[in-house]
């Protein structure tokens, strides 16, 4: 997601540009997982979110992953005075946080991808321009510890953990350009090594991993222009096809994969404004069509697949009214169609979503206007 000054300024320059011319996927933990024992807690009515224990400390652009244990790890992201290198653990089991760990370095604009054997990778992002370099916290310590250093510096990044073990990390920039090379993470040798390119740079893309392997691309920053293509890489041969290009361009969107293969697209924004518009995309036909839209427009809002199947979108940023959304909605694929949920207690952008192992949700942190925050509410589908 670019930040709030990025985005105030290439809305100027489109703006004057159409005048002229007259918007943490995360990877599936590994198999098997031992879940943590569960409690008795107060009944929370279905479709609501409730308050949680708060995080040790305000945090905006912090990604969020789910450990095989079942706990969730919050990572960086920027406060209103610093960008952070701590790290704090919630507990499904209590319903609050506690400290772990602190990062090599202060990240923002990072990404994190899960491990099979457990541990997690964080990739670039930095304290006041992006990095190279990587590391890996052990769940069994507690501890971050440095790994090969990309083969690029790169912030702004997506990267998904692949069937194989591998981790594909694709486009963001380099502080200075947008990106279209990509490269990929062995866990066994703990080394980078570069992979084929995407067709186009992309800053910010949207990334989902596919039931086939495939990983699908889409949307982004290409200089000051959101883009609707997409396209797909191929681990086993190494390469990107473009594919069909979505309805609308756009940034700051979520990509979704749903239970029958296809991929959910919401959300985000082009040089006409925020979307409340949708789109699935088909893997078999490399198509994407119009679904139902969401009650309101929203970018860099969350979306999370529930135990059933259906899909919760919440919060974001509505820039046309200038406000953090707390409204949230639910995707019916048997329906393609969105209906409202309970509210979030606050209204949040760029924070973190996570589905627990017991079917809740976690949303914890984000951004409300010049400020970051420290709270978290769990959601009861």
């Amino acid at each position: 997601m670019i930040n709030r000054t990025a985005r105030a300024a290439m809305l100027i320059v489109l703006s004057v540009g159409l005048a002229a011319c007259g918007s943490d996927v995360s990877p599936s933990p590994p198999s098997s997982p031992t879940p943590l024992a569960t409690r008795p807690r107060p009944l929370q009515p279905g479709g609501t979110f409730g308050v949680t224990g708060s995080m040790s400390t305000p945090r905006g652009g912090a990604t969020a992953t789910l450990l095989a244990d079942g706990r969730v790890l919050v990572v960086g992201g920027h406060n209103s005075e610093n960008v952070l290198a701590s790290a704090e653990l919630f507990s499904p089991i209590t319903d609050s946080f506690r400290g772990t760990g602190s990062m090599t370095m202060p990240r923002e604009n990072h990404a994190a991808s899960l491990l099979g054997d457990g541990r997690v990778l964080i990739t670039g992002g930095g304290p006041s321009g992006d990095t190279n370099s990587a590391e890996l916290y052990d769940p069994k310590t507690g501890t971050f510890t440095a790994t090969a250093a990309m083969t690029t510096v790169r912030g702004q990044h997506a990267a998904v953990t692949l069937t194989d073990g591998r981790v594909l990390i694709v486009g963001g920039t380099d502080d200075n350009n947008d990106l279209a090379s990509a490269e990929l993470y062995d866990p066994a040798r703990g080394t980078f090594t570069a992979t084929g390119s995407m067709t186009v740079a992309r800053n910010s893309p949207t990334v989902a991993l596919l039931a086939d392997g495939r990983v699908l691309v889409v949307g982004g920053l290409n200089g000051a222009d959101p883009l609707a293509s997409a396209e797909t890489y191929d681990p086993t041969t190494g390469t990107f096809t473009r594919t069909g290009s979505m309805t609308a361009a756009r940034e700051s969107a979520t990509a979704t994969l749903l239970p029958d293969g296809k991929c959910l697209v919401a959300g985000g924004f082009d040089s006409r404004g925020d979307h409340a518009t949708a789109e699935i995309y088909d893997p078999t036909t490399g198509k994407f069509t119009a679904t139902g839209s969401m009650s309101t427009v929203r970018e860099s809002h969350t979306a999370t697949l529930l135990s059933n199947g259906r899909v919760l979108i919440a919060g974001g940023f509505d820039a046309t009214q200038n406000i953090e959304i707390s409204s949230a909605d639910l995707y019916d694929p048997s329906s393609g169609t969105f209906t409202p949920t309970g509210s979030l207690t606050s209204g949040r952008e760029a924070s973190t979503a996570t589905a627990l192992h017991d079917g809740r949700v976690l949303v914890a942190g984000g951004d409300v206007g010049i400020d970051d925050i420290a709270s978290a509410e769990i959601y009861q589908p």
